[in-house]
C-alpha cells in the first residue's frame, strides 16, 4: 500500500478562529517538510480559482452560506518550485488543476512544459516529479468568466451534459499539445451527442426538435456540436520539456473521458472518498483494458484514492475530532446544520486510535491501492495536524505497508 497526502489550504473559520492567508501557508510548508521527513510518496494540493467570497454578491452563488476561501492555492506550478526547494524526496500533485480557467487548455499545457523545462535544474528534480491531476473544475464561477457558460438555447437547456463533452474537447487539445504535437482546432475530434447521454428519454427527443431547427441531426441520429474552441496551428513551448518528470491523473469517473485521455498517453483517474466501490472496481476493470500502452500495464496505485482519517491515541478523542470537523464543513456549506448528514460523513471517514485505523484501512481498501490521506480537514491547528500525521505513519503505515 501506498500513502500520499492532501492538503486543502482551506481558510474557514473553525471555532471561531480563522487564520490569515500568510498563516495558511505557513502552516501548510511546516506539514509539508514533515510529510518529506515522513517518506510520504505525493503532495498533492487541492487548486482553487477566484474568490469563493465575491462569489456570494454574484446572481449566481453556488456557495453562498460559505465563510472563507475553500483554497487559497491558484497555482500548483508555483506552490511546487517552493515545495521542491523545502524538500528532498516527496512529489507535488494538484487535486486538481483546472484546465478550462486562467486561458484553457493551451496556457495550460504551455505553463506545464514551461515548469518542467524550469524544474530539470532543482537540486533533486531526478526523484522528485510533478503530479498533475486535471478536471473541468468544481464551481461554474471559476469558469465563466473566461467564456465557458451556456450561450446558446442548446446549451442553455442541456449544459450539464454538454459542458461535459466540452471538458473532452480540452482535454485533447490539452494532452496533445502537452505531449507535443503541433495542431489546430480543425484537427480535435468532433464532440456529439446521443440519446445514451440522457437519462430521460424524453429529454433526447426535446433535444432533437432543437437539432432539426439548426440543422444538426444526422442520420445516425446524433448531434455535432459546434467546437468550444477555435485556433489555427499551434505549438506549445518550450519544445524540449522533459516530460519524464510528470505523471498525469484526470479528475473525472466518465468512462468515455477516460478511455480519450489515453488515446494520447498514459493518464490515471482521480478517485474521491465517496465513490462507490463498484465504480472504483469498474474503472481498475476499464483501465486494465484502456491504459495506454507507454505507461505499461495498468496498476492499481495510479487511481490514489482519498480517505478523510482522523487518528488518535484515544479513539472517543478521534471521533469527537471527525464529529467537529463535518459539523463545521456543512455549517461552513449550508449555513445550518442536518445530524443526518453528519453522521453519514463521519462514518465514510476513518477514524479511532491507531489499532482501529489500521484495522478499518485493512477491511475497506485493497493491499495494492494508494491512499491519499486528508489530515487538515477543518483543522487549523497545525500542532495536531502533524501529530496525526506522526501516529499515523508512526503506528499504523508500517503494518500496511
Amino acid at each position: 500500500m501506498k500513502f500520499d497526502i492532501f492538503f486543502s489550504i482551506c481558510q474557514t473559520e473553525v471555532n471561531g478562529y480563522m487564520p490569515n492567508e500568510k498563516k495558511m501557508f505557513e502552516n501548510f510548508f511546516q506539514q509539508v517538510r514533515l510529510s518529506d521527513q515522513l517518506g510520504i510518496g505525493t503532495a498533492w494540493v487541492a487548486e482553487t480559482h477566484l474568490s469563493c467570497q465575491v462569489q456570494k454578491e454574484t446572481s449566481h452563488a453556488v456557495i453562498p452560506e460559505f465563510k472563507g476561501e475553500i483554497g487559497l492555492n491558484t497555482d500548483i506550478l508555483q506552490i511546487a518550485h517552493l515545495v521542491f526547494a523545502q524538500t528532498k524526496n516527496i512529489h507535488v500533485g494538484s487535486a486538481i488543476r483546472n484546465i478550462i480557467c486562467n486561458g484553457g487548455p493551451i496556457a495550460h499545457a504551455e505553463a506545464i512544459r514551461t515548469f518542467l523545462s524550469l524544474h530539470q535544474f532543482a537540486r533533486h528534480a531526478d526523484r522528485q516529479k510533478l503530479e498533475i491531476g486535471f478536471a473541468a473544475g468544481r464551481f461554474p464561477f471559476s469558469n465563466a468568466p473566461y467564456g465557458y457558460f451556456p450561450k446558446t438555447e442548446l446549451e442553455k437547456a442541456y449544459w450539464e451534459v454538454i459542458k461535459n463533452k466540452y471538458f473532452q474537447e480540452a482535454t485533447e487539445i490539452f494532452l496533445r499539445l502537452l505531449f507535443g504535437e503541433k495542431i489546430s482546432s480543425q484537427q480535435v475530434s468532433p464532440q456529439f451527442l446521443s440519446e445514451s447521454d440522457f437519462r430521460n428519454p424524453q429529454d433526447w427527443l426535446k433535444i432533437q426538435e432543437i437539432a432539426k431547427k439548426e440543422g444538426r441531426l444526422d442520420s445516425h441520429q446524433k448531434l455535432r456540436l459546434d467546437p468550444h474552441y477555435h485556433f489555427e496551428k499551434v505549438g506549445v513551448i518550450p519544445f524540449e520539456a522533459p516530460l519524464d518528470l510528470l505523471n498525469l491523473t484526470l479528475g473525472s469517473h466518465d468512462p468515455e473521458t477516460q478511455i480519450l485521455a489515453n488515446r494520447f498517453g498514459p493518464v490515471g483517474v482521480f478517485n474521491l472518498s465517496i465513490t462507490p466501490p463498484q465504480v472504483i472496481e469498474e474503472t481498475h476493470q476499464r483501465m486494465q483494458q484502456y491504459f495506454h500502452p507507454k505507461g505499461g500495464i495498468w496498476q492499481r496505485h495510479y487511481m490514489p484514492r482519498t480517505v478523510l482519517l482522523f487518528i488518535n491515541k484515544e479513539s472517543s478523542k478521534a471521533k469527537e475530532a471527525a464529529q467537529s470537523a463535518w459539523e463545521n464543513y456543512w455549517r461552513a456549506m449550508e449555513g445550518t446544520l442536518d445530524p443526518k448528514k453528519v453522521e453519514s460523513a463521519v462514518q465514510n471517514t476513518i477514524y479511532g486510535d491507531p489499532q482501529e485505523v489500521y484495522e478499518k484501512i485493512k477491511q475497506k481498501y485493497n493491499p495494492a491501492d494508494r491512499l491519499m490521506l486528508w489530515f487538515d480537514f477543518n483543522n487549523h491547528q497545525t500542532e495536531e495536524v502533524e501529530s496525526s500525521m506522526k501516529l499515523f505513519f508512526e503506528k499504523v503505515a508500517p503494518g500496511l505497508a
